[in-house]
């Protein structure tokens, strides 16, 4: 089972830009989503209170997870060390689309080392900044519910002429609504998988020392 995981949360990029980035990934990728779980719990409750996530995952067994990004599980690393043990445990692959990397229980533990230090630094940041939408996210648009089959006609190479005719509605403020959402981007070619090895990598060589800016400055 393939199961889309989407946090609903204040903090964090809305739930449709969650659902839009998934479904690129999914497609681009070749991957069918059995099942939307929308997780409406706010980030002050701990693993232990939100009971539907956890019985997600104990009863789904060997599944394959969808999320747009570490820090949508949980921005409590207490937390977030518990769902990734859960989650292994379960034999779940897990699909981090921001950083295009799976994690699974064959991944090094370096490797989940650097997702979870990834959360540490993002926290850090966030110390006088809200974490999770960014500048620029989109407002809803009536375009929304077109969002499948504009995806599809991208990657079939339709002209945005073409898609407007099929879809009974005007160029120009398709085109505006493509361009603005990156969906071509997101239709051909971003949120590819990244080999095995070289995906780990990318993800371990993010990791911070403490200190190691300053041991920088001292081998000058």
């Amino acid at each position: 089972m393939v199961i889309a995981y989407i946090r609903a949360d204040k903090n964090f990029d809305s739930a449709y830009e969650q659902l839009k980035l998934i479904k690129s990934y999914s497609m681009a990728n070749g991957i069918t989503i059995d099942h939307k779980f929308i997780d409406y719990d706010v980030q002050l409750k701990t693993l232990e209170e939100r009971s539907e996530v956890t019985k997600l995952f104990r009863q789904n067994k060997g599944a394959t997870l969808l999320v747009s990004d570490v820090w949508v599980l949980s921005t409590n690393m207490d937390d977030l060390v518990q769902m990734f043990s859960c989650l292994l445990k379960n034999e779940y692959e897990v699909h981090f689309i921001k950083k295009s990397v799976v994690m699974t229980q064959k991944s090094s533990v370096m490797f989940v080392l650097g997702l979870l230090d990834s959360l540490r630094q993002l926290c850090q940041n966030s110390l006088q900044k809200s974490v999770g939408r960014p500048k620029g996210s989109k407002s809803s648009s009536k375009f929304d519910v077109y969002l499948e089959e504009i995806m599809n006609f991208i990657q079939e190479g339709k002209s945005v002429s073409e898609m407007a005719r099929l879809l009974g509605v005007s160029r120009s403020s398709l085109k505006d609504y493509i361009e603005s959402r990156e969906l071509k981007e997101l239709a051909l070619d971003s949120f590819l998988l990244q080999e095995g090895l070289e995906a780990e990598k990318s993800v371990i060589n993010t990791i911070k020392c403490p200190n190691e800016n300053l041991e920088g400055e001292t081998n000058e």
